[in-house]
């Protein structure tokens, strides 16, 4: 046979504090959002970090399809997924496109969901 347990007298308070602090915005939750929607893709996740990685911490489009394994065409369309989201900047030098990691953009909004 169970046991019962005698039921605690509080006061709600007590209980349930309310939501209170730095909590986002619907506005920086939908910035942020966009963000981390745009990682959801392992290919941009992917070329994010090749872009980090490089020597000179930048990228020409003309290196990132080789290593994805993927058309120009499909690696532009990822790129202007990171560089909407602001992950990435695009600096276009004569026929080549040439992207650049923005680090902070990530780490802000990292943050922003760390208590």
């Amino acid at each position: 046979m169970p046991t019962l347990l005698p039921l605690l007298t509080t006061d709600a308070g007590e209980c349930c504090p309310t939501l209170a602090g730095d909590a986002l915005t619907s506005a920086e939750a939908e910035s942020i959002a966009r963000i981390f929607k745009a990682l959801g893709d392992p290919t941009r996740v992917r070329l994010l970090s090749l872009i980090a990685a490089s020597r000179d911490g930048e990228a020409c489009i003309c290196d990132l399809t080789e290593p994805v394994g993927l058309s120009q065409p499909t690696v532009s369309h990822h790129m202007k997924v990171l560089v909407d989201a602001g992950l990435a900047t695009r600096e276009q030098r004569g026929r080549w496109a040439y992207f650049r990691a923005v680090t902070d953009v990530l780490d802000h909004a990292a943050s922003r969901l760390r208590p």
